[in-house]
């Protein structure tokens, strides 16, 4: 069965993506949240595997040289988000087979899922990779609204610069049939860079679970880990080139560079295209 995690050795760092033209720092990263405009970034990203039990020297490395992300506490936050794709599951096939070019849907909610309420505010998100760089847009909406845009397949009240990502999304909704396929949901700590590193941002995420029904975000549901429970998903996400003492601390500590997605994660997990062989099946 074909594996979603590739790994590779940590090398040299990779060529630089263009250069982006938008804000940078802790604004390119949860500053993005502010709900009404639209937002829309350039990054590349690398993602990585470590065991949990790595973390503590990892942080402590991160936090000397960058500051924490000023949306979370210690403990960081949740991350929960609802994927959209086709009954024949066109996304997660692009992703799987490397496409230049692809995207997906989503509704992201941060913070604690038990709050979640018509009028909170969540993100209407299409991501997309355009060869190695990674794209997003996004705006912020009451949940209620949201759902009238990628459920029920309505324009909503929108701001002026918005309507023709809003129109985007309607046209993806309603000319690929998309619907809700997978929940995700994990715990983050994120950094966020400073000085010369500004506009880096590396996230560490832990305890990733997912559902294949009950997509509400605010729903008590049963949800599934993803990845098991001894592993975290680092992400190191830059606007060009990765410094090198980030390049060489993962090569210190022989973090290993994975090709995965927790969106194909959950997808695997609950039988709808092959397992990889890191799910587990623990539940939640």
């Amino acid at each position: 069965m074909r594996s979603l995690f590739r790994r590779g050795r940590a090398g040299p760092a990779p060529e630089p993506p263009p250069r982006p033209a938008h804000a940078t720092g802790d604004e390119a990263g949860h500053a993005l949240r502010a709900p009404g405009r639209l937002h829309a970034f350039n990054r590349y990203e690398i993602k990585y595997l470590v065991p949990s039990g790595d973390l503590p020297v990892l942080r402590a490395e991160l936090a000397g040289r960058m500051d924490a992300d000023s949306h979370g506490d210690s403990s960081g936050y949740g991350v929960w988000s609802v994927y959209y794709d086709t009954a024949d599951l066109r996304f997660y096939w692009e992703k799987i087979e490397g496409l230049r070019f692809r995207r997906k849907l989503r509704i992201r909610h941060y913070g604690d899922r038990s709050t979640i309420d018509d009028d909170t505010i969540v993100y209407v998100e299409i991501k997309q990779r355009v060869n190695k760089v990674t794209q997003k847009r996004r705006v912020g909406l009451p949940y209620h609204l949201a759902l009238d845009l990628c459920d029920r397949q309505v324009m909503v009240e929108h701001e002026p610069g918005q309507r023709a990502f809003l129109e985007e999304v309607l046209e993806l909704v309603s000319g690929l049939r998309l619907r809700p396929v997978a929940m995700t949901g994990y715990q983050r700590e994120a950094f966020v860079g400073r000085d010369a590193d500004v506009g880096l941002r590396v996230t560490v995420d832990q305890r990733i679970r997912g559902r294949d029904r009950d997509f509400d975000l605010g729903a008590e549901a049963e949800n599934r880990l993803t990845v098991p429970a001894g592993l975290a998903v680092v992400e190191v996400k830059a606007n060009e080139r990765v410094p090198y003492w980030l390049t060489d601390l993962a090569a210190r500590t022989d973090m290993s560079v994975v090709r995965m997605s927790k969106y194909c994660q959950s997808v695997e997990a609950f039988g709808r295209a092959p397992r990889s062989i890191f799910h587990v099946t623990d539940e939640d």
